[in-house]
């Protein structure tokens, strides 16, 4: 795909998730499909017609294991925080159809201890998980998702 092609396409609608333990610790995870150093906070697509939280909850469960009850949502970003993926990866990911993501984050207090996490999940996607400091946070995220991260970290900074 050319550099103008990209351009023309439209950001995926997604949600994120900072899951944080007692300890303000972020929850962070290896992507299984990555060989590089590729770790993310929860994240996904938003169904069609369906609520952002309501999205953000089912992706957390999805992924880490971590049901509703386990969690309080604290907070969530005023707006929208779109990141334009690579180039190279554009054609790969969401059949070529999105040239990025447009996120709405969720900041959750988990009230679960860590053997209510279960990456193996039935359509796994991480390899390995951690809690993360949030001060390491940004540093130990894939380089094209940072700014995100460091703007999710500066929305939700008065809740740590």
């Amino acid at each position: 795909m050319t550099p103008e092609q990209i351009a023309a396409l439209p950001y995926r609608p997604c949600v994120g998730i900072m899951l944080i333990n007692p300890s303000s610790e972020v929850f962070t995870a290896q992507r299984l499909d990555s060989s590089a150093n590729a770790w993310q906070m929860p994240q996904g697509g938003i169904d069609k017609g369906e609520d952002a939280r309501v999205a953000a909850l089912r992706e957390l469960e999805e992924e880490t294991g971590v049901t509703p009850g386990l969690v309080t949502v604290v907070g969530e970003t005023q707006g929208w925080f779109p990141y334009d993926l690579p180039h190279a990866l554009v054609p790969k990911l969401w059949k070529g159809r999105y040239k990025g993501q447009e996120q709405k984050w969720f900041l959750m207090k988990f009230h679960g201890t860590d053997a209510d996490i279960n990456i193996a999940t039935e359509i796994p996607e991480f390899s390995r998980w951690r809690w993360t400091p949030s001060s390491e946070l940004v540093a130990n995220i894939v380089p094209f998702k940072r700014d995100v991260y460091a703007r999710v970290l500066q929305e939700f900074a008065p809740h740590f």
